[in-house]
Formats: C-alpha cells, structure tokens, sequence
C-alpha cells in the first residue's frame, strides 16, 4: 500500500532521473547521501528494518528520507537477503554503512549482488573504511575526525577543539564523497558494462578536505596548533565577534580592499595596528571586538549591507530561512509542514525539487513491487501505517 505523498506517480525532476537506487537502512551519511541521490532525481528505495528506524525522531520528520520510498524487509529472515538480491538486480547503485563483513554475513555483499547484476555501483558508507586496524570498531563522527587532524584545528588556543556538529565527518568527508564515487562508479559502469565497489571512509574523505592546508602547512604557511593561522581564528579580520545584545557578527575581511571597507565602516581606520603586523595582532583583535561591542547584532548588519566588506550575522538555524537573500533564492522550502534546506546544487535543464515527503517505514512496498518488477516483495512484512 502507499501513503499521501510517497507514491510512484509524481513526475521524476533532476539529472539523475532513471537511476535505480537500493538504500539498505542505517542512520547519519548513508542516509543523506541516499536523500541527495534522490533530490537529484534517482529512484531511491529504502529497505527498512521490521523494528523501525534508527533515528529517534518520528519518521514523519526525518527529512533525510525525503523524495525516497520504502520497503520493509527482515535480513534476519530465510528469504531476506533474497529480496534485496531481487531489488540489487534491478538496481544501478546500491548503498550500505553496516561494519566491515556484516552485508556478506547478511547475504548481500557485493559477491552476492555482483553474481546477480554486474553493473552495480555498490557503496559502502562506513567512519573507518572496509580495511585497516580500525576496521571493525564501532565510532562517531567526533571519533572519525580527531585522528584525521581536522578536529585540531577547530576552536580557540586556549579551549579544548569546538565540535562542529556531524557536518564535518559524517556529511562532508562521508556523504559527499561517498557521493562523488557513486556517480564516477555508475559513469565507469554505463561505459564498460561493469560495476565495482566505491569504499567511502569518512577518516579519507575528511582528511581529504584539508588538503589545501596540507599543502599550506608543508610551505610553512600553517602553524600546526589551533587559533594561530590565517582561517582558524587566529587572525583578527577572519573570525567571529560579540555584539552588545549577545548576538555575533562573522568577519572575513582577507584582501587589503574588503579590510579597508571593513575598518571604515567599523569605524576605526588608521587607529588601529596594520593588518599585516601580525605581533600586534592581538591589539588589532581587541580593537575590532570593542567596537562591536557597542551596537547590537542588526544595527551592524545594517552597517554593512550592501558593502564588500565581507562581514555577515551569525544566524540560528530558525534564522537563516527567513534573510533576504536566502529568501529570495529559496535556498529553504516548506513541504509538509517542515522547513528545510531546497535540493542542491541547482541545474539549467534538469531542475530538481522536493517530490515526496520522508517517506514512512514500508509504505511503498506495493508500488515498489510493481515498478520495479519484484513480486517477492509482497509477501514481506509491512508496516501497519
């Protein structure tokens, strides 16, 4: 049966329109990269567990299973790893984030999904990777990043390293890439007629992103401790700062042209210690912070609209919706009563857009069953939503 809002009749929007996606159901990276496959128009099903899902938020409102269907299946069962095979034999892509062995014990590793459709992009979405002494410990998006030298660099000298939420590890050094390998995996296969096995660690992917400050940090322009650089808060024109209401501006005033905007419109030129004389940096710094001090966070955003001085508010998340610009490029929709972040990025002739809903555990197993020609699926447990 189907639900209001995650039937297979909506119109299919965006590039990836055709694409056939099996999601084996797990929490955090997986998930999202599935949800970004699907905003980009793949037919995303997901196979959900018999005893609900992971998350610990009504499935209603777990937007990361938006423009996705679901079907239940019990991989513990005699004829469950039968079914995903049937799906995985219709499928272009297949995503899985359990620990290293566990989908070959389940049945269906990339051996058996192989056996049954050699074309398939198979992804696997794990913090450590598929191999080394790591491997089949259990982690979190906190662990991943601190052995990769990312989390170091975050936060104040004289404070422990701030946690930037899970966007770091779990969605940009995992989801992202586990992404990009997908997509250069599936255009591997459409071209040769053979799939492969796209091992996305979130410890790679995260160390890959610093790559830049590698590269700064061996020509000696990186000072390998927190606070102390040109982008980690160390320097007084590229960081944060407090108004008088307790709100925060964020400064990034980096080429001499935007700094000179900025201190003119701050209000402070030429009595302030040069930008480039970084031992009075620290003078600079208290200088910059006084002065915001004296006005709230929207009488500053007022200062500097319209200028380069590239100086923006710290918005909530509440926040960000509702500001002009975000507004005016509907950077975030309402669907089904849920403010959320629109599909991204943006395309001239496949436009994308938010079809359906998080789709409910089970709900589309008659559909699925239908479109995608595997009548196995009707006799699997259902969901009684």
């Amino acid at each position: 049966m189907t639900t209001a809002g995650t039937t297979a009749t909506t119109p299919p929007h965006g590039p990836l329109t055709g694409v056939r996606v099996v999601e084996l159901a797990g929490i955090g990276p997986g998930p999202f990269a599935a949800m970004l496959l699907a905003d980009l128009g793949a037919d995303v099903v997901r196979v959900d567990r018999p005893d609900g899902p992971g998350l610990a938020i009504d499935p209603a409102h777990d937007v990361t299973n938006r423009n996705k269907r679901s079907v239940i299946i019990d991989l513990k069962a005699p004829d469950g790893a039968a079914r995903v095979l049937d799906l995985a034999e219709r499928a272009d892509v297949l995503i899985e984030g359990y620990r290293p062995g566990v989908a070959e014990r389940l049945g269906v590793g990339p051996g058996a999904c192989h056996a049954r459709n050699a074309r398939l992009v198979y992804g696997r979405m794990t913090g450590w990777g598929q191999d080394g002494p790591l491997a089949p410990r259990a982690g979190h998006d906190i662990s991943y990043i601190a052995l990769t030298g990312t989390l170091g660099m975050i936060g104040a000298p004289d404070a422990p390293p701030a946690v930037p939420a899970n966007l770091l590890g779990d969605f940009a050094g995992g989801s992202l890439y586990l992404v990009v390998g997908v997509l250069a995996a599936l255009h591997h296969a459409r071209a040769t007629g053979t799939g492969q096995v796209v091992d996305a660690a979130i410890v790679d992917g995260a160390s890959h992103l610093s790559a830049m400050i590698h590269g700064m940090l061996a020509a000696g322009g990186w000072q390998d401790r927190r606070g102390a650089n040109l982008l980690d808060g160390g320097c007084p024109f590229y960081g944060t700062y407090e108004t008088a209401d307790g709100g925060h501006m964020a400064v990034g005033a980096l080429e001499p042209q935007f700094y000179d905007v900025f201190m003119e419109l701050l209000g402070i030129p030429g009595k302030a210690p040069a930008r480039d004389d970084t031992a009075r940096w620290s003078e600079l710094r208290e200088a910059i912070a006084a002065r915001f001090k004296a006005r709230t966070r929207d009488e500053w955003t007022a200062v500097f609209e319209d200028s380069d001085a590239c100086v923006a508010p710290v918005l909530s998340l509440r926040e960000a919706p509702h500001h002009p610009h975000l507004a005016a490029r509907g950077t975030f929709t309402d669907h089904a009563g849920i403010t959320q972040p629109a599909p991204a990025p943006r395309f001239s002739a496949t436009p994308t857009a938010i079809r359906t809903g998080p789709a409910r555990p089970g709900a589309d197993t008659d559909a699925v069953a239908r479109d995608w020609d595997v009548p196995r699926l009707l006799t699997s447990p259902r969901n009684p939503q």
